[in-house]
């Protein structure tokens, strides 16, 4: 009697863990490449800001590559539309280190045009004042500054 128990626990065991491990397959979208840039305030160094939220956007679910430029304050951030958003990405930044240190957002290109006087300081080699400086090193007054 006992040993009709045993094999009879046995067998049902068994029929149990075959049936169990019967899983649905799990159905690859194809990947939907996206690209979004990020502003992202809250950064105070490019070793201990910049590359750690890099890092963790790199590992990211989703997140097909990850560039922080901490001078720029900007994330430039390549990823598959089918498995996370630019919502996402933006929640997930905010929430990097406990959620009280960054802040991002969706950086916007701004359409850049050297003023008349940059210009002149760049033909000139003379640009002094800081906008002028950082306006000559923009493309379209690039080639004036060599």
């Amino acid at each position: 009697m006992n040993t009709k128990k045993i094999i009879f626990s046995i067998a049902v065991a068994c029929l149990f863990m075959v049936s169990c491990k019967k899983e649905a397959a799990k159905v690859e979208l194809p990947v939907e490449k996206a690209q979004v840039s990020l502003a992202i305030s809250g950064m105070t160094c490019e070793i201990g800001c910049a590359k750690t939220i890099q890092s963790k956007l790199s590992k990211k679910e989703g997140v097909l590559d990850a560039k922080v430029v901490f001078a720029d304050s900007i994330a430039t951030i390549e990823f598959d539309s089918n498995k996370t958003s630019e919502k996402d990405l933006i929640a997930f930044v905010d929430g990097i280190a406990g959620g009280d240190l960054y802040k991002a957002s969706i950086h916007k290109k701004e359409n850049h045009s050297c003023t008349e006087k940059c210009e002149k300081e760049c033909d000139n080699k003379t640009a002094t004042k800081m906008e002028c400086k950082k306006d000559c090193k923009m493309a379209c007054c690039a080639d004036k500054k060599s």
